[in-house]
């Protein structure tokens, strides 16, 4: 596997480690519908957080939630429709971004409604 694939693997490890620590359920990874791909499904309470996540080994391109585009955010927001509707769930969604830089040390940075400010 490649590089990148391994250390993108290794972000969504990190990422749901992360957000049990801080409370969330993880209902689902990786789910599918049609071309969108999410990576992160988790409740916390009242709220479906659907979380991308972004993980760099450096922030010299940029930081890692700069690499969210508005198609990849059409596709997460169709996906997460069909989930609701197929899961018959009454709750607040949330789209978040986890951004990871893993260089020597490990940085995690947790946007909450990250796509209002797209």
């Amino acid at each position: 596997m490649a590089d990148h694939n391994e250390l993108g693997k290794l972000g969504e490890e990190l990422a749901i480690d992360f957000l049990i620590d801080k409370g969330y359920k993880i209902l689902e990874k990786n789910y599918r519908y049609l071309k969108a791909e999410v990576d992160i499904i988790a409740q916390k309470g009242g709220v479906l957080a659907v979380v991308e996540v972004k993980t760099r080994s450096t922030d010299f391109f940029g930081n890692p939630q700069d690499f969210v585009n508005p198609k990849k955010i059409k596709l997460l927001i169709s996906a997460i429709d069909h989930y609701v509707v197929e899961k018959d769930l009454d709750v607040e969604v949330r789209f978040d971004i986890i951004a990871i830089i893993h260089q020597k040390k490990i940085k995690i940075e947790h946007l909450k409604d990250a796509f209002l400010y797209f």
